[in-house]
């Protein structure tokens, strides 16, 4: 299969990705290329702290511009998982007992079959 460098013809239908009050431009920026990197485009923001659009987030993204361009920002995290059927959420820290973990190959797994049934997904 020939490469394409056109971000439309590769973006696939996959998770909406949320960050919840990200910190720095950059970081938004960086998500955006690892999103690209995989054919993500759906990223939404909860309260980004330095607002939005952010020039830092657009250099970060380094030929991720279609995913910054279709950046949604939402005021709370319950406006931003409302169209949403299933959600992972994803943290650093450490937590004792409070839900089931999967790990990424699962977690792909339970997304992919979400996505067939029809369902809306997305990573927190």
């Amino acid at each position: 299969m020939p490469v394409t460098k056109d971000p439309d013809s590769i973006a696939v239908a996959g998770p909406a990705i949320i960050l919840v009050e990200p910190q720095l431009g950059e970081n938004i920026g960086m998500v955006a290329r690892a999103m690209a990197n995989f054919g993500l485009s759906e990223l939404r923001l909860v309260n980004p702290r330095d607002g939005w659009p952010s020039e830092k987030a657009r250099a970060a993204a380094s030929r991720a511009d279609h995913v910054i361009d279709a950046v949604t920002v939402f005021d709370d995290l319950a406006s931003a998982l409302a169209d949403l059927n299933f959600v992972f959420a994803t943290t650093a820290r450490q937590r004792d007992g409070f839900k089931s973990v999967r790990g990424p190959v699962e977690a792909g797994r339970m997304l992919r079959t979400r996505h067939a049934m029809g369902q809306r997904t997305g990573i927190l």
